[in-house]
């Protein structure tokens, strides 16, 4: 940063800042005043040492111009004396010519022993080369001879060729027939530096190190030869005339030029592809194999950096040469297999592969760029989507299958349902859907992959669902049908339905062994993901198991539509219940017999529900109930029906279910002043459900109208004082329909 420029005024003002100061001026004068002086007579020296430099120095460049003006005359002059060396030789002519024939003489006689003894040195060379050949990873002991006479021969053909350009056509073609041979051993010879090339690492595995070596140092001499040759074509291309006459061998080397090097790492290229395509097609049949038998790969890595690195120049980066080829190669074999319709086994197989591939080289350390493209361009997850989906569209396609033979069954019912070993009715669709299952699940397990299997049991899931619907909608359809049009379905619908529910709940349990089997295999991430889809899978075949019971029920209900119809109507107090309990007893014989016994228990419990509830709302919506008859019928009916459910399922539950019936006989049996304490004990379980006491009192025809009217007030005041509601916990009560007091009217 420049330092801040200070004017006269401020720099007199730093010394007089104060009148005292005015005193020293005349000091102060005189002190600038000689610094002023010293400063005149610096720059005066300085000035006078700069003039004499320059002086110096434009001398010395006068000096400098004079000598490079003689030089170039002195040049100039020995380059005439060189352009006509007959001003300074009066024989030159005579010597020229002379030396001319001379030399044609010398090369004319070469020329012919050369073409006598070529014969000759092809078969001795031809011989050495058989020899070696035979044993393509053998010692090759006589590659550098044959090289190096086999290099003579050439440049002799050459140089021969070239002098022959002035001859005759046919002495041409003369002599390119006595080069025919000669040729053709040189094409052989290359091809056999060629399959050299392609044998490296069998060479170095077999101790032949050396060979490697001499073929690379041929290669870099021929490489050499064919630098000079393509800068002679460019000097004769690019000089003068008079310039390229002064090159003599630039018209005799008339090269073909080898490109060894080239033909060299072109040859390795080959050499890797040809293997790793002869290994990819002794397993194509069996990917998997070529994937497990691949570690080849490892071990020549290992060998070239050991061994076959040592044997090139540095600058030939062989090893990199090498590892891109493989990778290359590699890729190819694996897009080519990614492309084919591969088993969802081989797809995970050459993920995990794909992984191990990445880590193996890394440990090796090979740099990242040499592994470029990356094999499948890095989209290995593709695999995996291809998986999945193989695993839907396999899924998708045995269900369809599977469930078109199923529900073919169920709807034309032509056979009786099979019986398993236990003695129950059931279906082997839940046997051949979980073997499917757990196939796919197997197939996830051997990924390692939580978020593999996580996604496969949520396919599953789908799948099940699907498979659930169908039941669900079958069930409907089917029983639809059974109530409407009984005498156009085929029979045996109850005996399908319990085969169908036990088939579910086997597949609940098939699901909930697999839900403990995987729940110990994933991490927490995906263990709740599973265990909420095979739960929700597992509530499903429990929802479908709970349709085909209920459709049983219904079955049964169905039949007896004749005899409810007449409940608390005229022909019940004669007596209808043993009919009901009857038609009841002949299905749960069958249900007894074939259905699950996990079942059996819930199915008891909703047709006691399902009776109560139709007792209950014919009850509730009965006309006049001519008392006592009717408490003592509605007593007789509660017996009947217990001691039938008692047969299915004794239990201490059963008299509670049954202390609904009980409380509402007592309200029947009671007297007028005594039906509130009745009510009472009946509310404080059930709830007031003023609607239904209401019904039930004024149905009595042993209570007036003004009497059921008194009774309902208190019954209305009760429940309003003690605030009195619903149970937290509803009982069937709940599910009772009282029609409203013109329909009743109309019943009676």
């Amino acid at each position: 940063m420049a330092a801040p420029t200070v004017s006269a005024a401020q720099a007199i003002g730093e010394y007089l800042q104060s009148p005292d100061d005015l005193v020293k001026v005349g000091a102060f004068r005189k002190k600038l005043e000689k610094e002023k002086a010293s400063i005149d007579a610096r720059l005066k020296t300085g000035v006078k040492e700069q003039l004499e430099a320059t002086r110096l120095g434009l001398s010395k460049l006068l000096s400098t111009r004079e000598n490079v003006q003689s030089i170039r005359d002195e040049m100039a002059s020995i380059e005439r004396e060189c352009e006509d060396m007959s001003i300074k030789v009066s024989t030159f002519d005579q010597i020229s010519r002379v030396s001319m024939v001379h030399r044609n003489f010398e090369s004319t006689e070469e020329m012919v022993n050369n073409l006598l003894e070529m014969a000759t040195r092809l078969d001795h060379l031809e011989h050495m080369l058989a020899s070696d050949s035979r044993h393509i990873v053998g010692p090759a002991p006589n590659l550098l001879i044959i090289h190096y006479h086999l290099n003579q021969l050439e440049r002799f053909r050459n140089h021969t060729m070239h002098e022959a350009k002035k001859a005759s056509a046919s002495s041409q073609q003369t002599l390119a027939r006595w080069f025919e041979r000669l040729n053709k051993f040189i094409e052989r010879f290359d091809d056999y530096i060629v399959e050299l090339a392609k044998n490296i690492l069998p060479l170095v595995r077999a101790g032949h190190s050396d060979v490697v070596v001499r073929l690379v140092k041929i290669a870099e001499v021929e490489g050499k030869e064919d630098e000079k040759a393509l800068v002679m074509r460019f000097v004769k291309k690019a000089a003068k005339l008079d310039a390229a006459l002064k090159f003599k061998s630039l018209h005799a080397n008339a090269r073909v030029l080898k490109h060894y090097r080239s033909k060299i790492q072109k040859a390795i290229i080959e050499s890797i592809q040809e293997k790793m395509e002869e290994a990819y097609k002794r397993d194509e049949d069996n990917p998997v194999a070529f994937l497990e038998g691949a570690t080849w790969i490892y071990q020549d890595i290992l060998r070239i950096e050991k061994d076959v690195v040592a044997c090139f120049p540095a600058d030939y980066d062989i090893f990199s040469h090498f590892i891109r080829e493989y990778h290359k190669s590699l890729n190819n074999v694996v897009a080519k297999m990614a492309a084919n319709k591969i088993e969802a086994t081989t797809m995970l197989a050459l993920y995990e592969w794909l992984k191990e591939y990445r880590n193996n080289m890394k440990e090796l350390n090979i740099p990242s760029e040499l592994l470029e493209p990356p094999l499948l361009d890095g989209k290995e997850q593709g695999l995996i989507e291809d998986y999945l989906l193989l695993i839907i569209q396999k899924l998708d396609e045995w269900t369809n299958n599977l469930m078109k033979t199923e529900i073919s069954e169920f709807t034309k019912r032509e056979e009786p349902p099979e019986i398993d070993s236990d003695g129950m009715y059931g279906t082997q669709g839940a046997v051949i859907l979980f073997q499917m299952v757990n196939q796919q699940v197997d197939l996830a397990i051997e990924s390692g992959q939580g978020a593999i299997l996580a996604r496969v049991v949520s396919e599953i899931n789908r799948v099940m669902r699907g498979i659930q619907e169908q039941w669900a909608k079958t069930v409907d359809t089917e029983l639809k049908k059974q109530i409407e049009k009984p005498e156009e379905v085929a029979g045996g619908l109850v005996e399908y339905c319990i085969a169908l529910a036990n088939d579910q709940v086997k597949s609940a349990d098939y699901a909930e062994a697999l839900l403990a089997r995987l729940e110990q295999l994933v991490s927490e991430k995906y263990r709740a993901t599973i265990n909420e889809r095979l739960n929700d899978a597992i509530d499903g075949y429990l929802d479908v198991a709970k349709k085909c019971m209920q459709a049983m029920i219904d079955i049964i209900f169905n039949d007896l539509k004749p005899a409810t119809k007449s409940l608390f109507q005229q022909p019940w107090y004669d007596g209808i219940m043993h009919q009901i309990v009857e038609t009841m007893r002949d299905y749960m014989a069958d249900y007894q017999s074939y259905l699950n016994s996990a079942l059996l228990e819930l199915l008891i419990e909703d047709l006691l529900d399902a009776f109560l509830l139709t007792y209950l709302n014919s009850l509730a919506n009965s006309p006049k109930l001519r008392m006592p008859a009717a408490a003592e019928r509605v007593r007789e009916d509660i017996n009947e029906v217990y001691n039938f459910f008692n047969t299915l399922a004794p239990s201490q539950e059963l008299g509670a279910r049954f202390g609904v019936l009980e409380a509402i006989l007592s309200m029947l049996e009671a007297s007028k002043d005594m039906v509130f304490l009745s009510f009472w004990a009946f509310a404080k379980e059930h709830g007031p459900n003023i609607a239904f006491v209401e019904g039930l009192i004024r149905s009595r025809s042993d209570i007036d109208r003004s009497g059921a009217g008194e009774i309902m007030e208190s019954v209305r005041r009760k429940v309003k004082d003690e605030n009195l509601s619903d149970p937290p916990e509803p009982t069937i009560m709940k599910k009772v329909t009282v029609q409203n007091v013109f329909t009743r009217f109309l019943r009676q």
